[in-house]
């Protein structure tokens, strides 16, 4: 089938999905997380076969981390989709209402965007969480998987399908573009009329190529070059649990730690001690002159370094003399994703809230919550790293547009 005739079926799917009560949408999701764990077997299967063509690819142990498939990452995938049923619809909820003087009583109601198009790598968690977010915010989705997780990716929308068939559901309100070139990835963003926004999910090249080639609607989900800022008087143990944790918890997620900034006063104390924590997890450390000083085994960092998102065990290091240079470096360098600071002034804390512009912004604690399970989203279609229509984790609303009706008992104008 080509593209056109898969875009034309997602089309006409949309119109079906979009006026689908909750109770049957949280009837099908709920059927479709049953069906995902109850098949984990084949899954696991598919995705064995993807491990092992990323292995001969020489994929880096944070894109494979990414690909792989078990029980438990399944089970995490159903989690979320029953998480997405326990939320409110918002498809048809009253944002705004008010009365003009001629008697027309407008209002705001929110809708689906229609057919979402996703581009993404080698990430076939994605393609479950997509559909929950979509079918739930009744929106048909288009998904553009990465050679790299194409087996996993067609396994979970097989059984997505058959779930959708066995409920009476329209089967095109999901779609694999089984067709992994660069060619059909070009076409389908430039497929006006038939997809109504695309949303690129991967590392920067990926995202770069999209907003650049694009000309459907993109909403831009960034990579991660995320910081972590510890303060002068920020409590050492603190700092450790979090910086590990932010590092070395999952190296290929877009909200890991990839970049830390240290107070001068506090760097003696806490960079050998977090030398020695960083090296039980195999952490390789480019750092500033000043920070090698107190970490041994570390390498010069370059300006690249600084700016660099790794998806690896490594880190850059760079010492500052305040809480206002801090901010200046991290704006300089970072994605406008998630960044930290650890510190007990409550003054400096406010500064770093106000002065960073990124889309998640946190004092005591690690990167690594910026997801949809974590903000209580259910999963999530993607981090935007924008400022237009959609900001941090996307959930349900996100996923909504809007329109005005209006009604009126023979109004013309005048």
């Amino acid at each position: 089938m080509t593209l056109m005739e898969l875009l034309t079926k997602a089309k006409e799917a949309k119109y079906q999905v979009a006026l689908l009560p909750t109770d049957v949408k949280n009837k099908a999701i709920l059927a479709v997380a049953d069906a995902l764990v109850s098949n984990s077997k084949d899954i696991i299967a598919a995705n064995a076969i993807d491990m092992e063509k990323g292995k001969d690819k020489g994929l880096s142990l944070g894109l494979l981390d990414r690909l792989k498939l078990d029980e438990g990452r399944i089970e995490g995938m159903a989690e979320g989709l029953r998480q997405v049923v326990a939320l409110e619809d918002p498809i048809g909820k009253i944002t705004e209402q008010w009365t003009r003087p001629n008697g027309l009583q407008i209002a705001k109601r929110l809708v689906p965007i229609g057919v979402v198009g996703v581009i993404y790598e080698a990430r076939p968690n994605v393609t479950a969480d997509v559909f929950g977010l979509c079918f739930k915010t009744g929106n048909a989705i288009v998904l553009k998987g990465g050679s790299d997780a194409l087996e996993s990716n067609k396994a979970i929308v097989k059984v997505i399908r058959e779930t959708l068939a066995k409920e009476n559901l329209p089967v095109d309100a999901i779609t694999l573009i089984e067709d992994t070139t660069r060619e059909s990835t070009n076409q389908l963003m430039r497929m006006n009329g038939y997809v109504d926004v695309l949303i690129p999910r991967g590392g920067a090249g990926l995202i770069k190529s999209v907003v650049e080639n694009a000309s459907v609607p993109v909403i831009e989900t960034g990579s991660g070059n995320c910081h972590i800022y510890v303060d002068s008087d920020a409590d050492i143990d603190m700092a450790i649990s979090i910086i590990e944790n932010a590092k070395t918890q999952r190296i290929g997620v877009c909200n890991a730690c990839e970049s830390l900034v240290i107070h001068k006063d506090i760097a003696a104390k806490l960079l050998p001690a977090l030398n020695t924590k960083l090296k039980e997890h195999g952490v390789k450390i480019f750092a500033d002159e000043k920070s090698r000083e107190f970490l041994e085994g570390s390498e010069a960092a370059t300006e690249e370094d600084f700016g660099k998102e790794y998806l690896d065990y490594i880190i850059s290091v760079k010492t500052v003399e305040s809480v206002e240079e801090a901010i200046a470096h991290i704006n300089k360098y970072n994605t406008g994703h998630s960044e930290s600071i650890i510190t007990n002034i409550e003054e400096n804390a406010n500064k770093f809230l106000d002065g960073i512009d990124a889309s998640c912004v946190y004092v005591n604690a690690s990167t690594r919550f910026t997801d949809g399970f974590e903000f209580g989203f259910g999963a999530e279609i993607g981090i935007s790293t924008q400022k237009l229509h959609a900001r941090g984790p996307m959930g349900l609303l996100a996923l909504t547009s809007y329109k005005y009706t209006i009604h009126g008992n023979g109004q013309v104008r005048k």
